[in-house]
């Protein structure tokens, strides 16, 4: 098709032909989130434009890097609140277009196995689950079974598991599942066939391994040595263990904001070392000014495009990114939160000491999940980093059970103890934290 700009030409039908999406999905994206936007004809029936098209084009694309559809869709509006056109962002694919067809494709048999093996594991029948598999792996390519099935399965069950529709149990078991025919499949591995040694891992403190257990596995499967360092990859050992090993270059990721940070500190370790660090994950993704803070090569948003971008790096002669130095504004704000953090924590227990439904350890764990993430965000550049609205926010908590009428008291009382203690400094967490309380309505 050419391009037709904003003008509403496609009826519904050419729109499901030319981007592969059921109409019954095209109508709850337009229902739920508002995007695309089609005209109606006299007769009510839907007309798209080529910009509609290019833009569920664009959010599919997000889906196949592991966001779900309220994230990619999160993503689009605020691109375009920063006046940033993400049809026309060349940031989003620094080293492979993302607009590239996906490298490993089923179809419809696809989807029927993944919501198959999806309520096997919900109602915990390890067996059934195994059988779907083991016919997803008769029809499909191993690499086709990894991204339409599980990762596309885990996706869903974890998106199920943060709007509480599923207990943490039923999310851990069909981890460990996934996670185990994964491990297989690197251990079936054939030897190395081709010159190139790497480390892959995840950042300090990150748990969540599938997707670097999935690139470790997709470099083997392209003839490279890769190395598998599991989860939570110490920064105080790296260098050691890069002196030992001398890999060509060393892949971590990081999901959330927190780790995206410790990966840093892990990315300037191996700067002062002079060893290539290349890097990607969720967090990446749903803020790319992040990026800036990271001296080191940014893989992409779509994992199965890894091993086209190492190959890449490994051709190419280029020098490693630097990082972009953190704006007085924020270094001011993160020295003074660093310096005062236990004083507010102590400030927020004190406040909470009259109420004896509220232990402890209860305020104790909600503190320190607020901290990091504020500490991370003002160490990558913006403090709006860790969420705008009460829903995400609520996520972070280690008791997702808490309220939101128990979140915004807390939010409260932890606005007025850092504006007590940091006074000037502490200015851009208060006003973030207000931000955050206007957010009530939408949680």
């Amino acid at each position: 098709m050419k391009a037709n700009g904003h003008l509403p030409t496609f009826n519904l039908k050419a729109v499901v032909q030319e981007t592969g999406l059921k109409p019954d999905t095209l109508r709850a994206w337009e229902r739920r989130y508002g995007l695309p936007k089609p005209k109606r004809t006299d007769g009510g029936h839907r007309l798209y434009s080529q910009r509609d098209i290019d833009i569920l084009k664009w959010l599919t694309s997000r889906q196949h890097d592991g966001m779900s559809i309220s994230r990619a869709i999160n993503l689009w509006h605020q691109l375009e609140a920063e006046g940033r056109n993400p049809l026309a962002m060349s940031e989003f694919t620094d080293e492979v277009p993302s607009t590239l067809p996906p490298v490993y494709t089923g179809g419809e048999k696809t989807k029927e196995l993944t919501m198959a093996w999806v309520d096997a594991c919900l109602a915990f029948d390890e067996q059934k689950s195994e059988q779907i598999l083991n016919q997803a792996f008769a029809l499909y390519s191993p690499e086709v079974v990894c991204f339409e099935v599980l990762q596309t399965a885990l996706t869903e069950i974890g998106e199920a598991w943060h709007r509480g529709q599923i207990t943490v149990q039923q999310e851990h078991f069909a981890s460990a599942l996934a996670l185990r025919k994964l491990e297989g499949l690197v251990s079936a591995s054939p030897p190395p066939s081709r010159s190139g040694r790497f480390l892959v891992g995840c950042a300090p403190h990150e748990e969540h391994t599938f997707n670097s257990l999935l690139v470790t596995f997709l470099l083997r499967r392209h003839g490279w040595e890769a190395l598998y360092l599991g989860a939570d990859v110490p920064a105080d050992r790296i260098e050691e263990t890069v002196n030992q090993i001398k890999p060509q270059l060393v892949i971590l990721s990081a999901q959330q904001l927190h780790t995206a940070a410790t990966l840093r500190e892990v990315a300037l370790i191996l700067q002062a070392a002079n060893v290539p660090l290349a890097y990607g994950g969720l967090v990446f993704n749903l803020w790319p000014a992040i990026r800036r803070r990271i001296p080191g090569y940014f893989l992409g948003e779509r994992l199965d495009l890894i091993p086209q971008a190492v190959d890449k790096l490994l051709k190419g002669v280029q020098e490693v990114p630097a990082e972009e130095p953190l704006e007085e504004f924020w270094r001011v704000a993160l020295d003074g939160f660093r310096q005062h953090r236990a004083t507010i924590e102590a400030l927020v227990w004190r406040a909470y000491e009259q109420h004896d439904s509220v232990t402890y350890n209860y305020v104790s764990s909600a503190c320190a999940a607020l901290a990091r993430n504020i500490e991370a965000g003002l160490e990558l550049g913006n403090v709006e980093y860790v969420g705008t609205n009460l829903g995400w926010i609520k996520g972070l908590f280690v008791d997702k059970s808490l309220t939101t009428e128990e979140l915004v008291v807390f939010l409260k009382i932890y606005r007025q103890a850092v504006n007590d203690q940091m006074a000037k400094a502490g200015q851009p967490i208060v006003a973030w934290l207000a931000d955050l309380l206007k957010s009530k309505n939408e949680a």
